[in-house]
């Protein structure tokens, strides 16, 4: 098992200004870091990924589609779009010697058509996901895909959909990720969804219920590793809170306050907080 920081609790463009950052995280026991990939090109992640390398940190990434690039769009020239989006981001995270690309890239976000997702959608976000994934597995990319609540999208919103979704794309290099903020929100039972996800699940975000500091609010933490144990999951455990600081991001998360004193408390506490937990539940 190793501990990764999603670097969106400070930015959503990693550069040379965020590198002190990466020793702080790498001093405090961090295996990994969680890059957002939104914009950039491939000089620039060659760059930052001989700076993970420096500091002997591993990655992992994040990204979304928009309603410019969206694979469940009825047009097909939105959803090749989705399509060349994924693919970038892919290779992106491939320059940078990355294993996991995560996040809801299968729908945009906050987005919603006043119903659930039609048969026609799943089709399209299968054969887009599909061709995706054959890109990934060329770059030695697995990928994650997140489900979200329902008030965040209405394409995919439990565990239960997604693992249905993973099937329909049918894929060894496309698999889904288990969100610990989503699921205390739609889930019913939060150790029997990690069980019934077990052998799907390849990568995990750890996230309060508000999106502060892991451990300091209702998330039923104990249920959560236990069932992590008991699946013997060995893959990234990311932290995922969210700041103020990127306005956009604050927006579409519904950050309207802040929700930790500082963010070298979500850092520090968190991966103490994550440590504890893992070496005492049996």
């Amino acid at each position: 098992m190793k501990i990764g920081m999603n670097l969106l609790l400070w930015t959503g463009f990693v550069t040379e200004e965020h590198y002190p950052l990466l020793a702080k995280l790498k001093a405090a026991g961090y295996d990994g870091v969680e890059i957002p990939l939104f914009s950039g090109d491939a000089a620039h992640y060659r760059h930052l990924g001989r700076e993970l390398a420096n500091h002997g940190l591993g990655c992992t990434a994040v990204t979304v589609v928009n309603p410019n690039a969206n694979p469940i769009s009825p047009d097909a020239a939105l959803r090749r779009a989705g399509l060349d989006h994924i693919k970038w981001a892919i290779e992106m995270l491939a320059i940078m010697g990355g294993e996991v690309l995560c996040g809801p890239y299968h729908s945009p976000l906050a987005v919603f058509s006043g119903q659930g997702p039609t048969l026609e959608e799943k089709q399209h976000a299968a054969e887009v996901l599909h061709q995706a994934a054959d890109f990934a597995r060329q770059q030695n990319i697995m990928l994650g895909i997140e489900y979200l609540n329902r008030f965040e999208c209405y394409f995919l919103t439990t565990a239960r959909d997604t693992r249905a979704f993973v099937e329909q794309v049918n894929h060894p290099n496309f698999r889904m990720m288990y969100d610990t903020f989503h699921a205390n929100i739609e889930e019913k039972a939060l150790g029997s969804t990690i069980h019934s996800v077990a052998d799907r699940v390849v990568h995990v975000h750890i996230s309060e219920n508000d999106r502060g500091t892991p451990g300091t609010g209702h998330v039923h933490w104990d249920e959560t590793f236990k069932a992590l144990k008991e699946i013997k999951y060995d893959r990234w455990l990311v932290i995922e809170a969210f700041s103020r600081a990127l306005p956009d991001l604050a927006a579409a998360t519904r950050v309207w306050r802040d929700l930790f004193p500082s963010m070298e408390e979500v850092y520090t506490e968190g991966i103490r907080f994550i440590k504890e937990k893992w070496s005492t539940i049996h």
